[in-house]
């Protein structure tokens, strides 16, 4: 199962929930880890969802909360 890792401006357990909660409703999404000590996180999906996806998801969370989201390297 592919993962993919986003580095996300993460600043409590709130913002971690609210990550899970909406990475986790997209189809094809198995599990979300999200550390908030690091601001990562660690999406592991089958090959139907697409990283750009998700990070678009991430983006419109993150124009509403004012935190960062980028695809981590």
């Amino acid at each position: 199962m592919p993962e993919t890792k986003f580095d996300v401006g993460m600043t409590c357990e709130g913002c971690a929930s609210a990550v899970k909660r909406i990475l986790g409703k997209m189809e094809g999404v198995t599990n979300v880890e999200t550390i908030v000590e690091t601001k990562s996180v660690v999406v592991s999906a089958d090959e139907s969802v697409a990283p750009e996806a998700m990070l678009q998801k991430l983006e419109k969370w993150s124009q509403a909360s004012g935190k960062y989201v980028k695809m981590a390297s």
